[in-house]
């Protein structure tokens, strides 16, 4: 799970923003927890420490990104070095796309077989996605603050239609549009 950006466009860490009685770092985790994983890591940067405690006995091993700065490519990287040496696959997710549910995460893991699996939206691929173990070493070799779209397109992943993917958290004004959701679950 991607938590290790700054907000700077939001002005406030966006994996802190409570939607109903959870900040947003630790709704992805419980979410991510249904699919009943080997293993929930959660890649920080800034504001580790304050992430942290909103994590504070979730069950997910923090990851610290020390190049979080350079992107998401750099967290992306931390991350896939500390999945365990059993993992078959990897799903990726951030916390800011706030309308994923379970279900959703449910039928991407589903549509993974040997070729990668992402949420569909907006005319491309994107996260959530499952990488198969064969795509990691390309993973940890991306660098910037691109994903990995381009690579999810070369390896011809399988399109799961998420439109949910679609929304996420990254300005003021979308945090407005979130706040009516506050007390859904």
């Amino acid at each position: 799970m991607l938590a290790a950006g700054a907000s700077r466009r939001l002005g406030r860490p966006k994996q802190l923003v409570r939607l109903g009685p959870e900040p947003l770092v630790r709704r992805a985790v419980r979410l991510a927890a249904t699919l009943q994983p080997l293993w929930i890591g959660v890649v920080v940067g800034a504001r580790a420490s304050r992430v942290a405690a909103a994590l504070a006995s979730s069950g997910a091993e923090l990851i610290l990104a020390r190049r979080w700065r350079e992107g998401l490519a750099a967290s992306l990287a931390a991350g896939v070095r500390r999945a365990p040496p059993q993992a078959r696959r990897l799903l990726v997710l951030t916390v800011d796309q706030w309308q994923v549910s379970a279900a959703d995460l449910r039928r991407l893991v589903a549509a993974a077989g040997p070729n990668p699996a992402a949420a569909a939206y907006g005319g491309h691929l994107g996260v959530p996605a499952v990488f198969p173990r064969r795509l990691w070493p390309a993973l940890r070799r991306l660098r910037g603050d691109r994903g990995a779209r381009a690579l999810l397109e070369r390896a011809a992943a399988t399109a799961v239609a998420m439109s949910a993917a679609a929304v996420d958290l990254d300005t003021p004004d979308e945090l407005v549009r979130l706040r009516p959701q506050r007390h859904r679950r």
